[in-house]
């Protein structure tokens, strides 16, 4: 082997069932594995450690991490050819992390569990969507983290479906409210210590919505179902954070509009994906994702612009091409 690709995929909140921690775990996270974007990396190894592409600062941070908790003595170059945006709700750090780590753990043989490289490299430790992503691809529900043992456990995997291959997602990232995410992103670690417990019957409610229609609908292919309930889940789970939101239920005004648009013009469901601005509706048309992402983009154009685009679901994770 001389070089290794790395194809990691991206991942969409849909939200958490339980932040009331009263027993005894906390979080419990439900999203979607995408086929697009998607983190894109060439490795080969070295006497030297070069890195070259996108999000170059994090890669060579996550170089330095591997490198000195098991002690490799060598380099590596690395050409990271895509990335997934950045702090935007679709895991572009926990994607990036593993490529990396798996591509060194590759070239010195070095023999290391998934889990343990993840906490290893400061990643998944709250949520696994993005752990789950790269491993499996699908729809994945976690069972949250002990809270006697937070970073220093993966939170399990409780479920884990196949998305259909007909069902595609109209994604959406307004650049107006990308600042303001980026400033709680930055303080993320203090809110998160310092939040409030959600009331019980909150807890209650989403955990129950999650079991009763959200995952046997999967299974059952019931776009319908499925999407009508994603979004009460999605915009119930919203209202708990509305203290961080400008929009209440979701992170900015032109996020709830977008999602209006989307449930008015013929998505099934949508969602805001974690503190956003990301957002995303579901549907099993193409032609009404291609309309749906037209009338997104004429929205934008009025609202300081942003991205849009359309893709199926990912069931199989990270792929390895070895060279």
């Amino acid at each position: 082997m001389t070089k290794i690709t790395i194809t990691a995929p991206a991942h969409l909140h849909a939200g958490n069932m339980d932040i009331t921690g009263d027993l005894g775990r906390l979080y419990g996270t439900a999203g979607f594995t995408l086929d697009y974007p998607r983190t894109v990396l060439e490795a080969v190894k070295s006497d030297e450690i070069a890195v070259k592409g996108e999000d170059k600062e994090n890669t060579k941070k996550y170089v330095s991490l591997f490198m000195e908790k098991y002690g490799v003595k060598g380099g590596i170059k690395i050409n990271v050819k895509e990335t997934i945006p950045k702090h935007l709700g679709m895991g572009s750090q926990t994607a990036l992390a593993l490529s990396v780590g798996t591509a060194i753990a590759q070239f010195y043989n070095i023999n290391v569990a998934l889990d343990e490289m993840a906490l290893s490299l400061g990643r998944s430790d709250i949520v696994a969507l993005g752990f789950n992503s790269f491993k499996k691809g699908g729809f994945i529900v976690d069972g949250g983290y002990r809270i006697k043992d937070r970073g220093k456990m993966i939170p399990p995997l409780l479920f884990r479906e196949p998305i259909p291959s007909d069902w595609l997602f109209v994604v959406c990232i307004p650049n107006e409210p990308i600042p303001a995410i980026l400033k709680i992103k930055e303080n993320e670690e203090e809110i998160l210590n310092t939040l409030k417990a959600m009331p019980e019957q909150m807890s209650d409610r989403l955990s129950r919505i999650m079991l009763m229609q959200v995952m046997p609908s999967l299974i059952e292919h019931d776009i319908k179902t499925f999407g009508k309930y994603i979004t009460e889940f999605n915009g119930r789970l919203g209202s708990f954070w509305g203290d961080f939101q400008k929009g209440k239920t979701y992170c900015h005004p032109s996020v709830k509009a977008g999602i209006n648009i989307l449930l008015d013009n013929g998505a099934y469901g949508a969602c805001q994906t974690c503190w956003g601005p990301t957002f995303y509706g579901l549907t099993d048309n193409g032609e009404i994702a291609r309309k749906l992402a037209k009338k997104l983009e004429r929205f934008l154009e009025k609202q300081g612009g942003g991205d849009v685009f359309y893709t199926t679901g990912n069931n199989e994770g990270a792929s390895i091409i070895r060279w």
